[in-house]
């Protein structure tokens, strides 16, 4: 017997709301013009490992927790004698989040994560790479539900990159706003 296939609560609201919103407003022709979120890349550097290579594996299992699947460790391409940086040191880690993941990684980081940063004034509009790809930087990584405050030992910072099909920043703008991303208001 079938088991029913679990579906993300924001894929379903992608195709039962976004996608007719985003075809009325837009004037798409063929369903395949109308943007979709791509995947979602997390990237976590950190300085300190060049100290301690044990801080890299403790960012990696926070990064693991965050994003549910094991990230890759990022190293260094180049020396750099002034921060003791040599080539091929470990330096982070990134992961790349597509399909359900992806879905239920940028559920929890508009509905939990964003909400519990503090001073949080809303996302900068202006953060879009003209190719309808968004990058925003997260100061403190325990705001993700997954991580226990009292297990952490050092709070690190990561980048959280949208990539999108969307052909323009306005399109892909219109496509996070249908995701209730909490952009600031520009005035």
């Amino acid at each position: 017997m079938a088991e029913a296939q679990y579906e993300p609560r924001l894929k379903k609201h992608y195709r039962d709301a976004v996608r007719p919103g985003l075809t009325e407003s837009f004037g798409y022709k063929n369903p395949m013009q109308i943007p979709r979120v791509d995947k979602i890349v997390l990237n976590m550097g950190v300085g300190e490992a060049v100290a301690d290579s044990k801080k890299v594996q403790s960012a990696l299992s926070d990064l693991a927790k965050i994003a549910g699947q094991k990230p890759a460790m990022t190293r260094a391409r180049k020396s750099i004698a002034s921060y003791k940086l040599r080539e091929g040191m470990p330096i982070g880690g990134k992961v790349t989040l597509r399909q359900n993941r992806m879905y239920e990684f940028l559920d929890r980081l508009v509905t939990v994560a964003l909400p519990r940063v503090r001073d949080f004034r809303g996302l900068n509009p202006k953060s879009f790479d003209g190719h309808g790809n968004y990058a925003m930087g997260i100061k403190e990584h325990i705001v993700f539900p997954e991580i226990n405050y009292d297990e952490v030992d050092q709070i690190w910072g990561m980048d959280v990159i949208v990539c999108t099909t969307a052909k323009s920043d306005d399109e892909a703008r219109a496509l996070l706003k249908a995701f209730e991303f909490p952009f600031r208001q520009q005035g």
